[in-house]
């Protein structure tokens, strides 16, 4: 009897807002590609009680990278033995921790217009964790862990349905210091360094992996020119990308979500560029002249 071995898993790496969930599907429309949709709960096994989300190397001990690795060869099991591409947004917090786990893993890693993303970040720092999303983030715990999350699920819930509060206590990536800077910071400015520190931290994290081992992306060159940057999204992935597959992804994407941050406050905006500005440079992306 053959065992099936673990094929090498493609990992999205990208923030909150940022396209993550988009272009995972893009990439599995192709056969032979499984997708596993945020399995957050999972990479926190070696200590779900951090209270932030930056792992590094010395967090993957033996014990968690087989545990790790065991869940991922049984969720390629379940799914006909298809590769496993995985997108969880907090990993941009611990690439190294990831390539530890998983050291012959391919990696892509996407990129949004920090404005799109402070935008898209606050309406959902409005919102509570739906029955489904509640579902989906407990199937994946141990037993043995489950209390560290239950305690925070009820903690948002009396915040926001009880106490009526805006915002929920937390959302997104946990970077070290967020919970003093909520304590003395507007909420935007602790959104806009999201954006800033988990792409800063990512993109320099990734950069350490070497040459052929990262593909850069920007979620508006996938929504603009979607044939040409998916078929080379395909391609460091080791995957055909059949006419088909174009075909169907043109049909899936949206182009015209683009401006929605017009609707935030233009002063407040403009109070945190310096909180962005510098990571911007990295990916070509300019402030807007309403901002200047």
């Amino acid at each position: 009897m053959t065992t099936m071995k673990l094929r090498p898993p493609i990992f999205l790496i990208g923030n909150y807002r940022s396209g993550t969930t988009i272009t995972q599907n893009l990439i599995g429309l192709h056969p032979d590609v499984v997708t596993w949709y945020e399995p957050r709960t999972l990479w926190l096994c070696a200590d779900p009680g951090r209270q932030h989300d930056e792992f590094a190397e010395s967090d993957a001990t033996e014990k968690v990278t087989r545990y790790i690795r065991r869940r991922f060869l049984k969720f390629q099991l379940q799914n006909g033995g298809r590769q496993i591409m995985e997108n969880t947004p907090s990993n941009v917090l611990r690439v190294p921790y990831v390539q530890e786990i998983f050291p012959e893993a391919t990696f892509l890693f996407i990129t949004r217009n920090p404005f799109s993303f402070i935008s898209s970040m606050e309406l959902k720092w409005q919102k509570t964790k739906t029955f489904k999303g509640l579902k989906r983030t407990l199937s994946v715990v141990p037993v043995w862990q489950l209390h560290y999350y239950v305690g925070s699920l009820v903690r948002q819930m009396i915040v926001k349905k009880i106490l009526r509060g805006k915002y929920t206590p937390i959302y997104g990536p946990r970077y070290k210091g967020i919970d003093l800077d909520l304590k003395v910071n507007d909420k935007l400015a602790v959104i806009a360094r999201q954006w800033a520190r988990g792409n800063r931290k990512a993109r320099e994290d990734l950069a350490k992996l070497g040459t052929g081992r990262v593909l850069t992306c920007r979620y508006e060159d996938l929504m603009e020119d979607t044939e040409a940057t998916l078929r080379q999204i395909y391609d460091h992935c080791g995957l055909t990308c059949s006419d088909d597959i174009v075909r169907a992804a043109k049909e899936m994407v949206d182009p015209t979500r683009q401006e929605k941050w017009l609707r935030l406050d233009r002063e407040k905006l403009k109070a945190i560029i310096p909180e962005v500005q510098e990571e911007m440079g990295y990916y070509g992306y300019e402030v807007p002249p309403m901002l200047r």
